[in-house]
């Protein structure tokens, strides 16, 4: 797949011009690791003024005073200087993240995660392929930003051999792997990097605070189910039937799997059966160590320990298909495969290190704290509290994604003013996660500043030579608006229900 650089070749429509205002205002703002490097620096500035006024807060739960510390003091520089590496090597995602990516990254680059998502969906049943590239597509976020690329051209290949229009298939797989990147039936690598931010954000106003990667399971599990079905019933009611029947040809792309790659994934499903089995037994087992003290697993060990427990696994069946298949020839083969993952998380430990540096400092100062303090009493003074509130949260989440495409550093930003925000309402952080993660998921494919949209609109321009950004977009929008909506009234339904988002956690603090 080679991405060209999108041109335009004529006047933009009055419909897309907007869009394209907003893909050069967001251009503008810088990279994210400066981004937070400039957060960093309004912190310190604005510590001097809250120090300079004598400015402190009480905090509800413990009546303790705090006062507003100033980094440009003899203390605040101890801090600076003396905390940089700790900020930084201590950062919860940190190690979450880079954990995962040992055991995912080892299948994506042994060929496993691309084999497995092309049987899937190349061997789905007639009358259910559209409901099985929704699904792969919800399901394929385990693959994390790959998934963007991956399934689009091959669902376009499937519906072209089935005589249905190829970009109805590729418009489905992006927005299923887009729109539905926050939901899975598995614990993935996205749930293990915004509940290490959340929980550091937690902790400026609860320090014992934890939200662990299955805070939002439940929900998640639930959500494939319904975008399953509702991502489908768009594709055969809106989107084709709006592009009507396909008259051209395009070059087919054959698969380039290896001879080997059934008995491999063979492998790999025994292997995965053999783990699973022997956890199951060991969770079941009378005197499970992964039990806690009263023999359940609400919290346990278990819970803890589920980072571990999901990389061995990945590790597992990633051997299994690599020893299979010839990708892995010794042992020297896996560590090699995992470094080239660990390359490519380059980008995320250089942006994580300005981003611990400006929570870190954000928290020292107990600006955060004063912030979520006031801004809760603010609200409750003017009676804004409650569903309402939450509705209008994941409305300005879904406006940022068009200015800033990163959900790890859209969250980042949000995660210390929003979550001691809301914890200070009564809110459970892992609610709050939940309530970002639906509304950064769902506009993911409409916002100008997502880099897969240029290689998504080359596949398209395969079939259509006139497509253009307002194509792609006029395309994405029933999914967006559908997700978003379906989204909002699951959140409101589990508030009200009082139903539990992941094990033990439900919208309100105890």
């Amino acid at each position: 797949m080679v991405a060209t650089t999108h041109q335009q070749a004529h006047e933009p429509r009055r419909s897309t011009r907007w869009l394209n205002t907003i893909e050069r205002l967001g251009n503008r703002l810088p990279d994210p690791f400066m981004l937070f490097v400039a957060l960093a620096v309004v912190v310190l500035i604005a510590s001097v003024i809250f120090a300079a006024v004598d400015a402190s807060v009480v905090l509800p739960a413990t009546g303790e005073n705090q006062p507003i510390r100033s980094l440009i003091s003899s203390e605040g520089v101890r801090f600076m200087l003396g905390s940089m590496l700790t900020n930084f090597t201590g950062f919860a995602p940190l190690g979450l993240v880079l954990s995962m990516m040992l055991g995912i990254g080892l299948a994506e680059k042994i060929g496993l995660l691309d084999v497995l998502i092309r049987r899937t969906v190349m061997s789905a049943p007639r009358q259910l392929v559209t409901y099985t590239v929704a699904f792969t597509g919800i399901m394929m976020n385990v693959a994390s930003d790959a998934s963007l690329i991956l399934l689009p051209p091959l669902a376009s290949m499937v519906y072209h051999g089935l005589g249905r229009h190829p970009v109805a298939g590729l418009a489905l797989g992006f927005a299923s792997a887009g729109a539905g990147f926050t939901a899975n039936l598995l614990i993935v690598g996205t749930d293990a990097l915004l509940s290490g931010i959340s929980t550091e954000a937690a902790r400026l106003i609860d320090p014992d605070m934890v939200v662990t990667p299955v805070d939002n399971w439940y929900f998640n599990c639930l959500s494939v189910v319904v975008l399953t079905v509702v991502a489908a019933q768009i594709s055969e009611r809106i989107t084709e039937p709006r592009l009507g029947t396909y008259q051209g040809e395009v070059e087919r792309v054959e698969s380039d799997e290896p001879a080997s790659a059934g008995r491999g994934l063979r492998n790999a499903g025994i292997a995965a059966l053999l783990y699973l089995g022997g956890l199951a037994t060991l969770v079941l087992w009378p005197d499970s160590p992964l039990k806690n003290d009263d023999g359940g697993l609400i919290p346990s060990p278990f819970l803890s320990g589920i980072i571990p427990i999901i990389l061995l696994f990945f590790i597992t069946v990633s051997v299994a298909y690599g020893v299979t298949t010839g990708k892995i020839k010794t042992s020297r083969d896996v560590s090699e495969r995992m470094a080239e993952a660990m390359r490519d998380l380059g980008g995320y430990i250089v942006l994580i290190f300005a981003a611990s540096q400006f929570i870190a400092w954000f928290g020292w100062t107990h600006i955060g704290s004063w912030l979520a303090v006031n801004g809760a009493e603010l609200l409750t003074s003017i009676n804004f509290t409650g569903l309402p509130v939450i509705i209008c949260y994941i409305l300005f989440t879904g406006f940022m994604n068009l200015l800033i495409f990163s959900g790890s550093a859209k969250w980042a930003l949000e995660a210390p003013i929003f979550v001691p925000l809301f914890m200070q309402l009564g809110y459970h952080p892992a609610f709050i996660q939940m309530a970002y993660r639906v509304a950064d998921s769902s506009t993911n494919i409409i916002s100008p500043l997502n880099p897969y949209m240029v290689v998504v609109l080359t596949f398209i321009r395969k079939y259509d030579r006139e497509a253009g950004l307002g194509t792609l977009i006029s395309l994405m929008l029933p999914y967006t608006l559908a997700f978003l909506s379906l989204w909002i009234v699951m959140l409101v339904a589990f508030y009200l229900l009082g139903l539990p988002f992941g094990p033990g956690i439900h919208a309100l603090m105890p």
